[in-house]
């Protein structure tokens, strides 16, 4: 099992390029099930979790290639001949989901397995299987599996979801471009996401109005057709990144940042003494003299501050200047990577949902373990900035949603390098 060796190394500098976003990316690659014709994506992202979504939709019959060394993909689905996903695919990756409302609009038949994915709560698909069964799906849970029938087809309804939920937005939207009549989504997630998925659909023929808002309709067409889409930068990568410089010094560029991705979290950069300045290349961050100021954090669906910004925002918060309130309101479970920083020095009380963090001046390298894909990217900015040696175990969590981060950190100045176990 892999580990990622970091030592602490001073100030940053210089350029990262910002991959295509991985759940964009993830949510892109099942519309292709909606169309007979080609669907092309460049700039996609080279990480495990899309090769797995790759091996659910060629097991579904669809065909997928990998070009310019893993960063277009080309996807056709001119026959489904498998309308089941397996558990022992669908386990791995909680987006596999995404293949039902596809595969239900497109043939009025599905079988998908209950979905699995990391371990920071619990995540159902209720709401999936709600906005569904608006458009007049029949679906019966047993066995483990979810089997979502339509014999007459989808058909336009009503779909108001009681809390916003990304994947089931993304789910649904797919679905009712497909559906007889209009559909109106109530409620809907707003992530930059969502209005990548509209615009792919857009260009494949959807009829879609709102995405980016809380309301979005959908008027059902009879089919789609082909498209080639450049996947949106990811803003969890950017997000990361950008603390590095913060957290190390420095004045790092990241290549095809925009602060619009990232606004709610660039603001409370700001309040801490971090510098953000946006220019034609993407997003120069630098820190501002003397030491970072802790500021107060709480997690909210876009445009909000990201759950999936919050371990890194908390490794930076360990060397702040005062004491940082961290809330989590989206995912139960996700202060695991806490303990972890506090084996390097760190001071910090988690009280529920609640994280209390209080600076100190440094941390100590220690080995640790990676809990889940955004914890383990903390402990590499955390290890960052400490003293010594930071060895960070079990980091096939990280291969799920970083491509290349030691040679990204490396290349601005970064001690770091990846030992592989035999």
């Amino acid at each position: 099992m892999d580990s990622i060796i970091v030592t602490g190394n001073g100030p940053l500098h210089g350029q990262i390029p910002i991959a295509g976003a991985k759940n964009a990316c993830l949510t892109l690659m099942p519309a292709t099930l909606l169309s007979e014709e080609p669907l092309t994506l460049t700039n996609a992202p080279r990480l495990s979790d899309i090769r797995t979504m790759r091996t659910l939709l060629e097991s579904l019959g669809a065909e997928v290639a990998q070009m310019q060394g893993g960063q277009v993909l080309s996807l056709s689905s001119h026959r489904i001949d498998n309308h089941r996903a397996d558990y022992d695919i669908v386990r791995k990756m909680r987006a596999s989901i995404l293949v039902l409302g596809p595969m239900l609009a497109r043939d009025g038949h599905a079988v998908v397995s209950l979905p699995g994915g990391c371990a920071i709560g619990a995540r159902p698909v209720d709401l999936h299987l709600q906005a569904l069964e608006a458009m007049g799906a029949e679906l019966d849970l047993r066995d483990g599996y979810v089997h979502a029938r339509a014999p007459g087809g989808l058909r336009g309804g009503k779909v108001d979801f009681p809390i916003v939920s990304v994947g089931a937005t993304e789910n649904a939207l797919m679905a009712a471009t497909l559906a007889r009549g209009t559909t109106v989504i109530s409620n809907a997630a707003r992530e930059p996401e969502i209005v990548d998925l509209a615009q792919c659909l857009r260009k494949m023929g959807a009829r879609i109005e709102g995405e980016g808002t809380h309301t979005i309709t959908i008027e059902g067409v009879d089919r789609l057709h082909g498209a080639t889409h450049a996947v949106v930068p990811d803003r969890i990568e950017l997000g990361t990144y950008m603390l590095a410089p913060a957290i190390c010094g420095g004045e790092v560029t990241c290549l095809g940042g925009r602060i619009d991705l990232v606004a709610a979290f660039c603001e409370r950069l700001d309040a801490a003494g971090i510098d953000v300045t946006e220019t034609e290349a993407g997003l120069t961050v630098a820190r501002r003299n003397g030491r970072v100021r802790a500021v107060d954090v709480v997690t909210e669906p876009f445009p909000g501050f990201p759950t999936d910004l919050q371990a890194q925002m908390m490794a930076l918060m360990c060397i702040a200047e005062g004491s940082s309130v961290l809330e989590e309101r989206i995912f139960e479970n996700r202060f695991m990577h806490a303990p972890e920083l506090m084996r390097m020095g760190a001071r910090i009380d988690v009280q529920g949902g609640t994280a209390t963090v209080t600076g100190v001046e440094t941390l100590k390298g220690a080995p640790v373990m990676a809990t889940d894909l955004r914890a383990s990217v903390s402990l590499i900015l955390a290890g960052l900035a400490a003293e010594g040696e930071t060895v960070v175990n079990r980091v096939y969590h990280l291969d799920r949603g970083y491509e290349s981060v030691e040679d990204k950190l490396s290349g601005v100045g970064a001690k770091i390098e990846r030992i592989t176990s035999q």
